[in-house]
């Protein structure tokens, strides 16, 4: 889905709302909370949510950033550590540190911008295998991620373009944090072996994957370490994963800058925290969040990932994005 055919839906209170109560919301296509937590907001804060979606989070950090001053929302959430730094530049957000964010929050702050996004949650992106796959069909799946340079192994996957998918960047940073120099060469052998490459996860997992909605024909695909506490039967291969933390901000000349503000805080509210792990399958940033039963042994945390600060990122990103179409032939 794109930025032009965004999807608009709203939620909370009717036609009989005051003038001025509600604050609209952008976000990405994968946002999805409990109809009960939009109640909440508006019960504690006399406001009603309009959440708009704009694609993925790559778009979504593009939109905004395109647009400072004369935003299509109040707030922003779904703008990651990968693409951070693009809306900052631009000048495109408002300065608001939650008080809620001493909780944990703050931990994952952006150094350059620590007031401008506040983080909300975090996730590792990786490859998932459907094991249940392997097994039917008496295969032994990949152990690791060097393992698909293998071409039985490549032609079996689903990844995703960096240049329009945030966890596609994910991915990619987590090449360039394993291989070093040598990435590119990474992605040729996969390509090169028959990989697909596709523009967004929701394609890729919900589409392509086996084990996805789609039941498609790959086994292997980009999602995060936490995918498996959702579809049983598949794992996270944990050398392969980059630590991505989502964000919300306000945005530079909101209509409702207040309720952006009352936005900001209820994202790092127990009501909005407990329950990221089964709408959105990410973790909490907020300390002592209970998670679901068995959602640890589902879905553990890797011991290791590679992380780099936005900043770098930016200042790289788009050398890594030419050098990566150099490789596969885009």
């Amino acid at each position: 889905m794109t930025a032009a055919a965004a999807m608009t839906m709203l939620v909370g209170c009717g036609d009989d709302a005051e003038p001025g109560a509600e604050v609209t919301l952008l976000t990405h296509d994968s946002f999805e909370l409990p109809d009960s937590v939009f109640d909440t907001f508006q019960r504690d804060t006399g406001l009603t949510l309009k959440v708009v979606k704009s694609g993925d989070a790559g778009q979504l950090a593009s939109t905004v950033s395109l647009t400072p001053g004369s935003p299509k929302a109040d707030a922003v959430f779904g703008i990651d550590n990968t693409f951070a730094s693009r809306p900052v530049e631009a000048g495109a957000l408002d300065p608001y540190l939650s008080p809620l964010a001493a909780n944990g929050a703050a931990e994952y702050a952006l150094p350059e911008a620590h007031d401008q996004l506040t983080a909300v949650d975090r996730g590792d992106v990786c490859l998932n295998i459907d094991d249940t796959w392997y097994a039917e069909h008496d295969q032994e799946p990949p152990k690791s991620l060097r393992d698909l340079r293998d071409p039985a192994y490549a032609r079996q996957a689903a990844l995703l373009d960096p240049g329009t998918s945030s966890p596609g960047m994910s991915f990619l940073l987590a090449t360039i944090g394993a291989f070093g120099n040598g990435w590119p060469d990474y992605w040729k052998a996969v390509t090169g072996g028959g990989a697909s490459v596709v523009s967004g996860w929701e394609i890729a997992y919900n589409q392509l994957f086996t084990a996805g909605e789609g039941k498609g024909a790959k086994p292997i695909v980009v999602s995060y370490a936490s995918s498996p506490a959702a579809t049983q039967g598949t794992s996270a291969l944990l050398d392969s994963c980059f630590r991505q933390v989502e964000y919300i901000g306000v945005l530079k000349g909101a209509k409702n800058p207040t309720g952006a503000r009352k936005l900001v805080d209820f994202m790092l509210s127990p009501t909005v925290q407990a329950v990221l792990p089964s709408s959105m399958y990410v973790y909490p940033v907020q300390k002592n969040t209970p998670l679901p039963d068995g959602w640890q042994q589902r879905a553990p945390v890797p011991t290791w990932t590679v992380n780099m600060p936005p900043a770098y990122i930016a200042a790289h990103r788009e050398q890594w994005l030419q050098q990566w179409r150099d490789a596969v032939g885009r």
